[in-house]
């Protein structure tokens, strides 16, 4: 019988042999006190402020060793942006002590590594300073944790996000046009959705006419419908050479023969007067037949040419119609173009009847035309209410009410206009852009952005909307940022079915 020693050496020995190649012992010599396990989940925090979006991801902290925050800076305007210089410090405070740690450049745009290395375990509060062209921000991140050991950081792995959130990293919102907003509790106007014109103000536009008959000729191209005019150009000639009566230039010809017979008389009669040759009376009279005779020739030489009687633009503006062809026979006073001085115009809508009691209560509008993609408003046009109808005709069910706005360039009369009238505000309501909205099957939905690479797609029910924003009765609450531009690049992330890998090449 075999001594049962011998069966225990041998298991021994059978285990020692079956340990993995890649399995060593940790008394070999070298010190692994910083090694990180693989598996590690990294911790993100995110916080903004009027101007910049900070956000940062690291492993979690372990004491005694240097830990590398990545601190990533988007400046808020019109679009994310990477911040491509400036400087940021991070400090860690735990139980009255600070760590600190500096970055005083990027390392590539909007990027900054912060090295800190604290000295006690426990729950310290992480605040990051940044200052760059904006001037200075401060994030206050929160509580963050420190671990004695890397075990005791991976015995208290969080659960892994779930799989409905989205990733879209930073490098993909800086390269596209991306803005998040957040949702807010603002006063917002019952909305009244119409169709209305826009119309020249008056006062705004000019009628050209004829001033004498005869054949009309067109002058360059300034009779070019929307062309700019200035005051003093020439647009038409009336030619009335072949007419027998009322020939403009038959009554040029006579009105200078009696201009000059009367000035050649007047003339006279100044000569004789301080001799006493002529009476006072006789030279009153020289006098006032010769300033009749050149008012009576000024006007008619003022627009006079050997081609014809000139017709030119009184003000300045632009050609909006013309009423008449060219070689068309005009008689004095046809209408023959409109000037419009285009400075003025009228915002015209129709109400239905059943709003007619809200009428009073209107302070503004937005309006949109088709194929355009901007919202215009009547407040930033300096507009103002100048009349409501107070009935209804047997032509129309709809009530007028018109507004006097600055054209700002961009709008023509006689378009038709989608219009969004506006009461007076009476209570706060929760308003989101209404770019921000998505449309799917008749429901409405919004990227949340849970973090400064994490997205939650959200249905949201609507309440009412001006054209610009659009009032949220579920879904959302107050400060949540949804995404306002670029939120179809991160659908298409979504519908994929395969999210980027989270973390970066830093």
């Amino acid at each position: 019988m075999k001594n049962p020693l011998f069966y225990l050496i041998g298991i021994l020995c059978g285990l020692a042999s079956c340990q993995s190649p890649n399995e060593h012992s940790h008394d070999d010599g070298h010190d692994h006190s910083h090694e990180v396990a693989l598996d590690t989940e990294s911790i993100s925090l995110t916080a903004y402020s009027t101007n910049a979006e900070l956000f940062v991801d690291f492993q979690p902290l372990i004491q005694n060793q240097e830990n590398t925050l990545h601190i990533h800076v988007s400046l808020i305007g019109t679009r994310f942006l990477p911040a491509e210089s400036g400087s940021v410090r991070a400090i860690l405070s735990i139980d009255g002590k600070k760590i600190e740690g500096k970055a005083d450049k990027p390392s590539e745009p909007g990027i900054f590594h912060v090295d800190i290395q604290p000295q006690v375990a426990g729950n310290g509060m992480l605040e990051i300073h940044f200052e760059g062209e904006m001037g200075k921000e401060t994030f206050e991140l929160g509580q963050v944790e420190v671990f004695s050991s890397r075990a005791t950081a991976e015995l208290r792995k969080k659960e892994s996000a779930s799989g409905t959130e989205i990733t879209y990293l930073k490098d993909q919102s800086w390269g596209t046009e991306f803005l998040s907003v957040p949702a807010a509790e603002v006063p917002f106007q019952e909305i009244i959705k119409t169709t209305g014109t826009i119309l020249s103000a008056p006062g705004d536009e000019t009628v050209l006419t004829a001033k004498s008959s005869g054949t009309v000729l067109f002058s360059g191209n300034k009779t070019i419908i929307g062309s700019a005019i200035s005051a003093g150009d020439k647009l038409f000639t009336i030619a009335a050479s072949d007419l027998t009566q009322s020939n403009p230039e038959v009554m040029y010809l006579e009105a200078k023969a009696t201009y000059e017979e009367a000035k050649a008389e007047f003339d006279r009669a100044q000569a004789l007067l301080p001799d006493k040759i002529i009476s006072e009376k006789d030279y009153m009279s020289a006098k006032t037949a010769f300033e009749h005779a050149q008012n009576n020739f000024r006007v008619m030489a003022k627009n006079y040419s050997e081609a014809g009687q000139s017709i030119v633009s009184p003000s300045t503006g632009f050609l909006k119609n013309i009423l008449v062809s060219e070689g068309q026979f005009v008689q004095a006073g046809t209408p023959l173009a409109h000037i419009s001085k285009n400075k003025k115009l009228l915002l015209q809508a129709q109400v239905s009847q059943k709003y007619f009691q809200k009428l009073p209560e209107i302070s503004g509008a937005n309006f949109k035309m088709a194929g355009h993609p901007e919202v215009f408003s009547t407040k930033s046009m300096n507009g103002r209410v100048v009349s409501f109808g107070k009935t209804t005709s047997a032509a129309s069910p709809f009530v007028p009410i018109t507004f006097e706005i600055d054209n700002v360039g961009q709008i023509i009369p006689g378009i038709v206009v989608e219009v969004f009238l506006k009461t007076e505000a009476k209570e706060k309501s929760l308003v989101i852009p209404l770019e921000a909205l998505m449309e799917e099957q008749g429901l409405f939905f919004v990227f949340v952005q849970t973090g400064g690479e994490t997205f939650e797609k959200r249905e949201v029910i609507l309440g009412g909307t001006d054209g610009q924003m659009v009032a949220i009765r579920r879904g959302l609450k107050a400060g949540e940022r949804v995404v306002s531009k670029g939120a179809y690049a991160i659908k298409l992330a979504s519908a994929s079915g395969e999210l980027p890998e989270h973390g970066h090449s830093h």
